[in-house]
């Protein structure tokens, strides 16, 4: 017979990790992934359900990675809003494109020369984002705000 001191659900030191309560919430997200985790967020309202660079699955990182590289020009670009667009080289819609997305040092403007590639956009993989956006010219005469605010004349 086992000694009741032993097998005794008291002994903390005795527990199965697993004894503790589960706690599950939904969605059901992988860890690190911060997709819910905006605490400003106001009753009814869900967030945005775009892939930011944090948010996107690692086949949609690699999808986008292994794709071409194109060419375009900033149409609109609002660091407040966190978001722009980029009018195609090639012509067609205009993209997306998440402030997550930018690499580099300077805040694009309107005008700037990019190159990108793309992402699509869940769910329906229909429409398409820009990631790994980089500004390869800056619009001549006008200022350019750097990440940090600093202001550059170009």
């Amino acid at each position: 017979m086992a000694d009741p001191e032993l097998s005794s659900p008291t002994d903390p030191s005795l527990r199965s990790p697993r004894s503790a309560p589960l706690s599950l919430s939904f969605p059901f997200l992988r860890e690190g992934s911060h997709v819910w985790d905006r605490a400003t967020l106001q009753p009814g309202e869900l967030p945005s359900p775009l892939p930011t660079k944090r948010t996107r699955t690692y086949s949609a990182t690699v999808r986008a990675n292994a794709g071409p590289v194109f060419k375009g020009v900033c149409k609109t670009f609002s660091r407040s809003q966190g978001h722009g667009f980029i009018r195609p080289a090639l012509g067609g819609e205009d993209i997306f494109v998440h402030i997550s997305d930018i690499e580099g040092e300077y805040v694009p403007m309107e005008g700037d020369e990019v190159t990108y590639k793309v992402c699509a956009v869940p769910p329906k993989n229909v429409k398409v984002q820009a990631v790994e956006v980089l500004l390869t010219h800056l619009k001549p005469g006008t200022k350019h705000e750097t990440w940090s605010g600093q202001i550059i004349s170009s």
